[in-house]
Formats: structure tokens, C-alpha cells, sequence
């Protein structure tokens, strides 16, 4: 019996993340993305337990790694797995239409699921230039259902004014969302769904279906609709049946802490956010 009885906001949100996945899925996440990591393992060991789990570069096919690593790219990633996939055969699989669901995230996310990690500026007028993106150019074209996720949905301020990540549009198209300035998918003749979800630190998005534009589909416990818009480079729409998501079981948060034991998650937040905690509404 766990004596757990709250959780941090990286453990929900590793929750909010493995929720996304459905049984018997295929799924692929970029290199250095722990919380994608932890989440698709919490997904196997609770809602989703036939999932197929495609892991780091070279790609493990359901890899049993004993701990959480602090990238994909570790050999652990390799531990147990099934067989080893060189890089080229996951881009190979994609195009064919066979993997169900990427992660990505982005220093920049627009309202229609472009994300950007390759310029802030733009070309002609570059300000940052960003690590890039790797393959998710190309993944985000063929898999079939995408999740956006970022810690960093609060506006900052610098000397040239507010900064967003959630912007009305992105500098750069590194990973394509569901409208670009060059076309639509459908226009582009791209075989994927694109992004299903965003999940961000402060709401849950889904896309609607006409617009194709974010939507705010779900609360965290501690923010509310003002929060989600004051930081918010656009104005979301908001589902009609809005609702506040729920917390993890303390089993999850249990899996979560035991798993990612090095605490890899955590890097991934701002020191601030990780000082939100949520009482568990039943201890078991």
C-alpha cells in the first residue's frame, strides 16, 4: 500500500502525457525527451500495455531499460529490447504509415501545431539559432496522431518584451502541424493526421475539427481560463465542455519516481513550476 499522497507537476504531467497513448500503438519520441520516455513506459504498465515501444537512436524495439537514462541515445535504451532498428528503418516505417503516434516539442508552438526549434527570428531576421529539429521534419509528415507538449507555456519577459511559446505563428516550421504558410496537409499531400494534443504546464489542447486550431480542452487544478490566456500569444478557442484533468493514482506517481529514480524529469522544468503540488484524491 503507497503512502503517497501528492503529486508534482512533473509527475502529472508525465500522466497527462502517457494518457495520450492507446493501446496496441506504435510509438517513436526524439532523442533527449524524458518525459516522453517515462510517460511511454507509465502507458505500458497501466492503459496501455500491448503498446510497441520504439526507443532512442540506434532504436531499441521495446527496450527494458532498469532505470530512466538522461537521453534516448544511452545504450541502456537498449537493455531487453527485442532487436535493434537502425535510425533510416523508423524513417522507413513512418513513410509507410505504420507508426501511430510521435511526441515533439518545440521553443515555439503555433495555434495550428507547427513547432519550431530551428530559428527564433526567421531567416531574414535570426535572433537564436536552435539545435533544429533531427528527423521530425520528415516524422511529422507521415506519423499518423502527433502530441505537442511544453513546460514552457508562461510568458516571459525580456528587454524586447514578452516572449511566448505558444504563439499565433511560429518563426520557423521545423516539425509541420496541421496548417502551414505553404498549404494545408491535405494540400501538401502528407499522409499523417498531425498533432492530436498539446499538453502544456498550465492546459491541456486539443485541435478542432473545421479550423484545425488549438482548443483548450482541459484545466490543471491550479489554473484557470484568464491563466491559459494572459499566456498565450493568441486567443484559444475554449470546448464547451471545458474540464480540470485528473491527478494521477499514487501507483502512477509510485511507477514514476521509482522508474525515473535520477530525477531526469525534473530538468525539464523551470525551478518555479516545480514547487506546484496536487493533493491525490484517493491513497491506495
Amino acid at each position: 500500500m503507497s503512502r503517497i499522497s501528492e503529486c508534482t507537476i512533473d509527475e502529472l504531467f508525465v500522466k497527462l502525457m502517457a494518457n495520450t497513448i492507446k493501446d496496441g500503438e506504435v510509438i517513436f519520441y526524439g532523442g533527449s525527451s524524458p518525459l516522453a520516455m517515462i510517460a511511454v513506459y507509465l502507458a505500458k504498465n497501466t492503459n496501455a500495455p500491448n503498446l510497441v515501444h520504439i526507443g532512442g537512436n540506434p532504436a531499441g524495439l521495446d527496450p527494458k531499460p532498469p532505470f530512466l537514462p538522461p537521453t534516448t541515445h544511452d545504450w541502456t535504451m537498449l537493455e531487453h529490447a527485442l532487436g535493434v532498428l537502425p535510425i533510416d528503418y523508423v524513417f522507413d516505417l513512418g513513410s509507410q504509415g505504420k507508426i501511430d503516434r510521435m511526441f515533439l516539442s518545440g521553443a515555439q508552438i503555433d495555434m495550428y501545431g507547427n513547432t519550431n526549434v530551428t530559428i527564433i527570428g526567421g531567416l531574414e531576421k535570426m535572433k537564436v539559432k536552435l539545435p533544429g529539429g533531427g528527423g521530425g521534419a520528415k516524422l511529422s509528415c507521415d506519423i499518423k496522431n502527433g502530441v505537442l507538449w511544453t513546460t514552457r507555456h508562461r510568458v516571459r519577459q525580456s528587454s524586447r518584451g514578452k516572449v511566448y511559446t505558444i504563439v499565433p505563428e511560429v518563426d520557423f516550421v521545423t516539425a509541420v502541424g496541421h496548417k502551414t504558410p505553404s498549404g494545408s496537409r491535405e494540400e501538401l499531400g502528407l499522409i499523417g493526421n498531425g498533432p492530436e494534443w498539446a499538453i502544456t504546464n498550465l492546459g491541456v489542447f486539443d485541435f478542432e475539427e473545421k479550423t484545425r486550431a488549438m482548443r483548450l480542452r482541459y484545466l490543471l487544478p491550479d489554473t484557470t481560463i484568464d491563466d491559459v490566456l494572459e499566456n498565450t500569444g493568441f486567443e484559444p478557442a475554449v470546448h464547451s465542455d471545458l474540464k480540470v484533468v485528473e491527478l494521477p493514482t499514487s501507483a502512477d506517481v509510485e511507477f514514476i519516481r521509482n522508474f525515473d529514480s535520477l530525477e531526469i524529469r525534473k530538468r525539464e522544468f523551470p525551478p518555479e513550476e516545480l514547487e506546484r503540488k496536487f493533493t491525490l484524491g484517493t491513497v491506495q
